[in-house]
């Protein structure tokens, strides 16, 4: 008994290694990183949109887009086969605001449902070179949200990873939504720091139009439902020609789900895609959340028979230190500090959350976008 308790204290012990590793040295290399205020592009630059049944958005956040403090861009909405005022809501706008495009998106029986057949046409319908992302139910921080964003392409850097942010709102589920969001950028975002980016989220993205046809679009994938955004960032990013934005000024925001059952179903959206990421993505990402579930598994019968409990609850003191450190300088950088006070409890929702996405993910997976 005692061989096999020790055996699981190593195991525990290494599980704690490979944690402190990731919060120190992946992740803080965004955590700890120094904010840098970049000098403006003033690139010419296209904001793409796609929706599809927004009328209410469009009608709060497009005067949002169509108000930046930036000479030289257009706004392309992609009207995807919209039943509601859409369409018309938009083409109200145009008379107004002559950098407004609109492209009309009818039902495509061999696309139906694929957001990505969508954006393609409002790719090739932008006049510019640089893109520069958003969904419709998303709103830029600042009126520098597009200046922000450009002013971190050079000659080699094509891709700019961005933050997409959800509204703070009272409620348990909003601290849970918003935490999972910031440990989701503090990976991504530390990882293109380390040179191995992984993804982005279609919120807030940016990239080149050669990127995009550099890969043919979403061809490798066009009929995968998700991962317009993460999956081709997985493709084609890569760390000579990937950097990241993390001020204020250039994170958008959108509302959050209100109910569980909703947050639970764009979990599995969004979770339907990481199988399809580079092996080292899958194996990095497996990693770590493998290691978060025997982080708080390992511990109970170690602790429940008092076997070296002094180095056991050690070592849970200095997992969590490293943690809270490295997550609280970044929820810093991400205006998500609240949340990092409530940081134990909703770690363990969260992984057992994930969990459950994984199971109920094997047996069906969500066919639609919207």
């Amino acid at each position: 008994m005692e061989q096999f308790l020790l055996v699981l204290l190593i195991f525990f012990l290494t599980v704690v290694t490979i944690q402190v590793v990731y919060y120190l040295f992946v992740f803080g290399k965004f955590s700890f990183a120094k904010s840098e205020k970049v000098a403006p592009k003033h690139l010419s630059v296209s904001v793409i949109v796609c929706a599809k049944n927004e009328e209410e958005n469009i009608k709060n956040y497009l005067p949002l887009l169509l108000n930046q403090n930036y000479p030289s861009y257009e706004v392309v909405v992609i009207d995807d086969a919209s039943s509601d005022d859409t369409r018309f809501l938009i083409e109200e706008f145009q008379k107004t605001h002559h950098n407004l495009k609109l492209v009309k998106v009818e039902n495509n029986e061999a696309f139906w449902g694929n957001k990505k057949f969508a954006l393609t046409l409002g790719i090739k319908a932008a006049s510019n070179e640089y893109l520069l992302f958003t969904d419709a139910d998303c709103y830029p921080a600042t009126n520098e949200w597009i200046a922000e964003m450009t002013s971190h392409f050079t000659m080699h850097k094509t891709f700019v990873l961005g933050y997409g942010a959800y509204e703070k709102m009272s409620g348990f589920l909003n601290k849970l939504i918003r935490f999972e969001t910031l440990l989701t950028a503090t990976q991504y975002f530390g990882w293109a720091k380390v040179g191995k980016p992984y993804m982005g989220v279609g919120r807030n993205l940016a990239y080149k139009k050669e990127e995009f046809f550099r890969v043919n679009g979403f061809i490798n994938h066009m009929k995968i439902r998700s991962g317009d955004d993460d999956l081709f960032v997985n493709e084609a990013a890569h760390k000579n020609n990937t950097t990241i934005s993390f001020n204020p000024e250039g994170f958008t925001y959108s509302r959050p789900k209100e109910t569980f059952g909703e947050w639970f179903m764009q979990k599995r959206r969004h979770a339907s895609t990481a199988v399809y990421y580079k092996s080292f993505d899958k194996f990095q990402l497996s990693l770590f959340y493998f290691t978060q579930l025997f982080f708080y598994l390992l511990p109970i019968p170690l602790l429940a028979l008092q076997f070296e409990w002094i180095v056991v609850l050690s070592a849970i003191a200095f997992r969590y230190l490293v943690s809270w450190i490295s997550l609280g300088f970044s929820a810093g950088k991400l205006d998500e500090k609240d949340v990092i006070y409530w940081y134990p409890v909703l770690e363990i929702i969260l992984i057992f959350t994930q969990i459950n996405v994984f199971f109920r993910n094997l047996f069906s997976k969500p066919v639609t976008w919207k």
